[in-house]
């Protein structure tokens, strides 16, 4: 875990994220959190993360998504040498099929 972010605010934000309870509270409180680029740029990575993780080519994913290709290099290094944090996330969600 990166010690920077390992802050009394970013404990309060992740502990105020968990007590949400379904998808209508997630949108509510990051509506108000975040704006509407940077929550479009928060899905918009996780959907590369999810296609890298699907062998997709950099091409593909920038087609598709709109990423620049220096974003999917952030989010393939984060895949391949960050916390394992998208990993742990994939894990959990239900099968796309």
């Amino acid at each position: 875990m990166n010690k920077k972010i390992k802050t009394d605010a970013v404990d309060f934000l992740f502990d105020a994220i968990l007590t949400l309870k379904d998808r209508d509270e997630c949108y509510a409180f990051f509506e108000d959190l975040c704006t509407v680029n940077e929550l479009l740029s928060l899905s918009q990575r996780f959907e590369v993360a999810s296609m890298l993780r699907d062998h997709k080519t950099y091409l593909d994913i920038a087609e598709k998504t709109g990423a620049s290709t220096a974003t999917i290099s952030r989010v393939n290094r984060s895949l391949n040498y960050g916390n394992d944090g998208y990993e742990l996330a994939f894990n959990r969600l239900p099968s796309k099929e």
